[in-house]
């Protein structure tokens, strides 16, 4: 065999095999930024990379990320939110089309791939908003070169995109048909109970006026839209019990159309006590909840509910998070972090890192289409997350390279860390160190 590029030696990988993943200790060789030699004998090799007792993974993708470019760069860019990505051990992401102006047309989408070019350290790919102007371009927009699919906000978030009633909605399931990306809560009830917060001027009154209700009341509406236009969907950053329970008796229907993301920051923290000590530095939508609620994501997450775990990266300045509530952006950093809390909760049993792989890696795969990723396997491309599993650190703020500076999880002691970052083939993050360029490429899908 010729000589490789890089080989990885005595690293436990964490492999697809017979239909589940397992860890299996064994070399991985690259070529061409491509996955050539998965055994444990070694070719000759241009560089090799020691990982015994690291853990190998593929490299992560982060579903849902907001970067903020082009019109809101003062929280966030491309170059900044990739740079992030990788140093949290995140290879690829997936980034939402709220900017400003709002990403809904052809010419809008090839503009953010080519502020793309050589500026982003991770793989990436673009949504196309869902609005009511663009109904009848969708199908043809979710086929453009990469692009994740189409993302609709049934409820008000950061940004202009909105579609709140069902014949609207019903639209744009007919336009097309790959999978819809939906942020579910019901706009309507959420004006009607705004009141809570504007009389309230009390972040603790966040989870009252985004109520179980109008997320579940949300979920239920596109379910139903979902069956009856036959559209697969994927619903983001489920927050209640009561939608996990709904989502559990769909799903042992096996209809088959359904996915289901969570968020680390729901996995995590829990109100009361969050808004106690972060204030609105622990707002976002849909709110986090009492415990609850979360205990009823993680009995979700295990049984099998849960298909995704995506960050829901959203920054805003510290000087904008300080405003008065309501007035207060709701949204948190996470992509730096997402890899470092969800391994701190396999260090506590809460799950194992095959589950915790199949979530961030191989599940992301078949969702969207992306089969050259997540998965370690020959002649796919080589990105990789290598990972220590025993590794004690504190996430501080002066880690995050996120232009908004500042994490909800500053001061978080957690066992489990990224130390390589791999981006095809070559790699570029070091022990926390960045090495050379941005070179991340575009996301190629199979349209399913």
């Amino acid at each position: 065999m010729d000589t490789l590029d890089l080989l990885i030696q005595n690293a436990t990988c964490l492999l697809w095999l017979d239909g589940k993943m397992q860890q299996i200790q064994t070399n991985v060789g690259i070529k061409q930024g491509k996955i050539s030699w998965i055994r444990n004998n070694s070719p000759a090799a241009k560089r090799v990379l020691n990982a015994k007792g690291l853990h190998l993974l593929p490299g992560v993708i982060d579903s849902q990320v907001h970067f903020r470019e082009p019109g809101m760069t003062q929280k966030e860019d491309l170059e900044t939110g990739t740079k992030a990505a990788v140093l949290g051990g995140v290879t690829t992401i997936f980034e939402m089309p709220n900017t400003v102006p709002a990403t809904t047309t052809k010419e809008l989408f090839l503009e953010k791939l080519n502020r793309s070019k050589g500026r982003c350290w991770t793989n990436y790919a673009f949504y196309i908003g869902g609005s009511p102007e663009n109904i009848d371009e969708l199908a043809n927009l979710e086929t453009l070169p990469g692009c994740c699919g189409i993302k609709v906000f049934m409820g008000s978030s950061t940004g202009s995109l909105l579609v709140e009633d069902d014949p609207t909605l019903e639209k744009i399931f007919r336009s097309g048909r790959r999978r819809i990306t939906l942020h579910s809560e019901d706009e309507f009830r959420l004006r009607e109970r705004k009141h809570f917060a504007l009389e309230s001027n009390d972040v603790k009154m966040h989870p009252v006026w985004r109520d179980p209700e109008t997320a579940l009341r949300s979920t239920q509406r596109l379910l139903a839209l979902s069956k009856k236009t036959n559209r697969p969907v994927h619903i983001l950053h489920i927050s209640t019990e009561e939608e996990m329970q709904l989502l559990l008796l769909e799903k042992e229907k096996k209809w088959g159309r359904i996915t289901v993301e969570v968020l680390p920051n729901h996995l995590t923290l829990s109100a009361p006590d969050c808004y106690k000590r972060l204030g609105t530095l622990a707002q976002q939508n849909p709110p986090i909840r009492d415990q609850r609620h979360q205990d009823a994501l993680w009995q979700a997450l295990n049984s099998g509910v849960v298909d995704v775990i995506g960050s829901d990266h959203a920054p805003h300045t510290l000087a904008e998070k300080s405003r008065p509530y309501p007035e207060s952006p709701s949204g948190t950093p996470g992509v730096q972090t997402l890899v470092p809390i969800m391994l701190n909760h396999v260090s506590q049993n809460r799950l194992t890192i095959e589950k915790l792989t199949e979530l961030i890696c191989e599940s992301p795969r078949h969702i969207f289409g992306c089969f050259s990723k997540g998965r370690i396997e020959l002649g796919l491309d080589a990105d990789f997350t290598l990972v220590d599993l025993k590794m004690q650190k504190t996430i501080e703020n002066s880690w995050m390279a996120s232009r908004s500076s500042w994490s909800p999880f500053d001061g978080m002691k957690v066992k489990g860390w990224p130390l390589y970052t791999i981006v095809g083939g070559n790699i570029v993050v070091a022990e926390e160190k960045l090495i050379g360029s941005p070179i991340g490429q575009p996301v190629d899908f199979q349209v399913l």
